[in-house]
């Protein structure tokens, strides 16, 4: 397939991903509480992937994805400013859910729907062939795109277990970087483990700076 026809289909794809009513119309267990607004950027050339959970309430109002504090932390981790975060032509941003879930009964968001990944995620990643790393924050992320790639993770692993072994998939293409979620929640988490931003973070910047310099 050309690079314009590769375009054309991931354009395709995106479209009926915007479109998508099917938490809604035909939902598979709870409905989804308010409308939908699917959240993603991609394209045809970029060549870093971050794969999140969700949107939450802030990204779902805006329909800008990582448009909150937790998005000024990631870019923080990256080492980037606003506007190469968001050059959908270098970086892709592809939720396990599309849609921001609801919140729990103590006000925190709910998990990605699993509708998302068994309708279009296969699909979509497939049409992302220009992808070398894959920032994959969160577990939800972590479990989808290591087996994607033939690497299942442990069952009983947690993030931390799984983000402290970032060393082991260095050097893969596509490697996958496991991050925990760069929430305020884990401020604590950053805190209990301070090899993360003095070991991990170095490594991260340079990849990222490599995949996203013009």
């Amino acid at each position: 397939m050309t690079g314009r026809a590769s375009a054309r289909k991931l354009d395709e794809i995106a479209g009926r991903i915007r479109a998508c009513r099917f938490c809604v119309e035909t939902p598979k267990g709870a409905k989804l509480p308010h409308e939908p607004r699917p959240v993603l950027r991609v394209s045809a050339t970029a060549r870093l992937l971050i794969a999140s959970q969700a949107p939450g309430n802030l990204v779902n109002q805006t329909g800008l994805p990582f448009n909150d504090p937790s998005g000024n932390r990631l870019r923080d981790w990256m080492a980037v400013d606003r506007e190469t975060f968001y050059d959908v032509s270098r970086i892709a941003i592809a939720p396990m859910g599309f849609c921001f879930p609801g919140n729990d009964a103590a006000g925190g968001d709910l998990p990605p729907r699993p509708e998302c990944r068994a309708l279009w995620h296969d699909e979509l990643f497939a049409a992302l062939p220009k992808v070398e790393t894959v920032l994959a924050i969160g577990r939800f992320a972590q479990d989808y795109h290591f087996a994607r790639l033939g690497h299942a993770l442990p069952k009983g692993a947690g993030v931390s277990e799984i983000v402290a072994r970032w060393r082991e998939f260095q050097g893969a293409r596509p490697l996958i970087f496991p991050l925990p979620h760069p929430s305020w929640r884990n401020t604590g988490w950053l805190k209990r483990h301070p090899w993360f931003e003095a070991e991990a973070l170095p490594v991260l910047r340079a990849e990222v700076a490599r995949l996203v310099k013009t």
